[in-house]
């Protein structure tokens, strides 16, 4: 089978595509025909060996991705060959087929393209369990995305809303902001543009957002802090602009705020029942029409070094996914 390979860590340029055994499940797990992988911001840091989680070279990268069981592993019950489903991988979605602990699976609906549920788990699962299950997100609150129109940012955006708070959608361009408010945001700040303290602020009449969800850091954090409301939360996504913030402890201090780290992988290692009940949830949103994935691009899985360069560079919006005929 074809697969895409990290030999080297490096830039999305030292990528190879080459021929490799095909791999044959152990007890407990499955092999998946992969028909589309989502790609993620954090597949351009696995790469380049600056993830949390750092497999052995050689490996293919993708986190996510959607197929049809190829074969069934001793001991799995509740899955056959044919069957659609999504795979919370970690890596090694960038390939014809990957084995996958069959706890990792998820049944589609009929309904769902593998475009779609390639696209699915990490993004909505990110924004469902952060703004839900860590900030506490209520009806009737403001919420805060930074990055607004990437592929965490336009879930938070959308789930923000489906949870019935009001949304202020952050991103860097007038085209960016215009999927955000298509997917629902209420207010939208150009922060290439506009200062956000301010335009939060003026949005709020003085009180601040309650929650606000940063994939971004830097700059855009510490101008999110400046403009928190009292008892508000802050979720910590990642650092997509390079930067690493610190929080000002005067300014927790005062406002009584939480700063929240949450990183959604060690989810379904620490407390899986916690991400497979966030994905049903989401998969029945999606069912009912309430969220729909917004794809900016396919691109074919040989092409898979573009896919990843276009992240780096922002050139999406929403969801980038490789194809496999």
């Amino acid at each position: 089978m074809k697969a895409v390979l990290c030999k080297e860590f490096g830039g999305p340029e030292k990528l190879v595509v080459e021929d490799i055994a095909t791999p044959t499940p152990g007890d407990g797990e499955v092999r998946l025909r992969i028909h589309a992988c989502g790609v993620n911001f954090g597949d351009t840091l696995i790469i380049q060996g600056t993830y949390q989680v750092k497999p052995p070279l050689p490996f293919s990268p993708g986190m996510e991705c959607a197929g049809e069981i190829s074969e069934v592993g001793g001991g799995v019950k509740g899955y056959k060959v044919g069957d659609r489903v999504l795979a919370m991988t970690g890596h090694g979605g960038f390939a014809q087929e990957v084995v996958v602990d069959a706890k990792m699976l998820i049944p589609i609906p009929q309904s769902m393209s593998f475009e779609h549920a390639a696209a699915f788990p990490v993004a909505y699962g990110t924004s469902h369990v952060g703004l839900d299950y860590r900030a506490g997100l209520k009806s009737g609150e403001t919420l805060l995305v930074l990055g607004a129109a990437g592929g965490v940012g336009l879930t938070a955006v959308e789930i923000g809303k489906a949870m019935g708070a009001t949304v202020i959608a952050a991103a860097s361009s007038a085209e960016k902001l215009e999927v955000c408010k298509q997917y629902g945001a209420d207010h939208l700040i150009n922060y290439s543009e506009e200062d956000i303290r301010d335009r939060v602020k003026e949005i709020t009449n003085g009180k601040g957002a309650d929650v606000i969800y940063d994939p971004v850091g830097g700059d855009a954090f510490d101008a999110a802090m400046r403009s928190i409301a009292w008892e508000g939360r802050l979720v910590v996504i990642g650092f997509a602009s390079g930067r690493v913030p610190e929080a000002k402890a005067n300014i927790l201090l005062v406002k009584n705020v939480s700063v929240v780290g949450f990183y959604w992988g060690s989810y379904n290692i620490k407390k899986p029942q916690v991400v497979m009940q966030s994905m049903k949830t989401l998969l029945d949103w999606y069912e009912s029409g309430k969220i729909k994935p917004h794809v900016s691009h396919t691109i074919p899985m040989e092409k898979a070094g573009d896919a990843l360069e276009m992240m780096i560079q922002r050139k999406s919006t929403g969801k980038v996914v490789l194809t496999l005929d």
